[in-house]
């Protein structure tokens, strides 16, 4: 069993409500590794950071994926720092993966860079180019399309996901 779609992209492109909505349109369901360890752990990520650290979340984070890419048929959506473990990118080898990608201004706009976010706690547009400077490459690296989100609503990111893999609604 392998996920009809993988959505990988920085925390606040949309994976979750794009990911929604690719699996109403294609008529599958929809899983989230970040609501998976929510749920297992009975704590947010940001206390899972605060509490253990990242290494620990991370490993964590590795198990969810691996238990997800495994155990789910529909579309699957990623947390943004999955793509950083070199066997979870072994396993998206050969899997419809999605990049949903914004620019900074966009990512501004979209979650306000806030406090909710461990990683972006000081100095957010900074810490933020960062991340992305490390990771945008990872992205690619598993991606079968990359889909831009900047300026344009879910719909219309459903729409140039499903165009990009060439997918029919359900």
């Amino acid at each position: 069993m392998n996920p009809l779609i993988v959505l990988v992209g920085p925390m606040g492109v949309g994976k979750s409500t794009v990911g929604q909505q690719l699996a109403e349109r294609l008529g599958t369901g929809y899983r989230d590794t970040d609501d998976d360890i929510v749920a297992a752990q009975g704590r947010t990520i940001a206390e899972i950071f605060v509490e253990e650290g990242e290494p620990a979340f991370r490993a964590i984070e590795k198990q969810a994926v691996r238990e997800a890419l495994a155990g789910h048929d529909g579309v699957l959506a990623l947390g943004g720092g999955a793509i950083l473990d070199p066997d979870t990118r072994a396993l998206l080898a050969g899997q419809r993966v999605v990049y949903l990608s914004m620019d900074v201004e966009e990512a501004v706009k979209r979650t306000g860079l806030n406090a909710a976010r461990p990683l972006l706690a000081i100095n957010p547009r900074k810490q933020w180019r960062e991340l992305m400077e490390a990771r945008r490459h990872l992205y690619e690296e598993v991606a079968t399309a990359v889909v831009a989100t900047d300026g344009r609503t879910p719909e219309e990111v459903t729409r140039a996901a499903l165009d990009a893999l060439e997918l029919k609604e359900a």
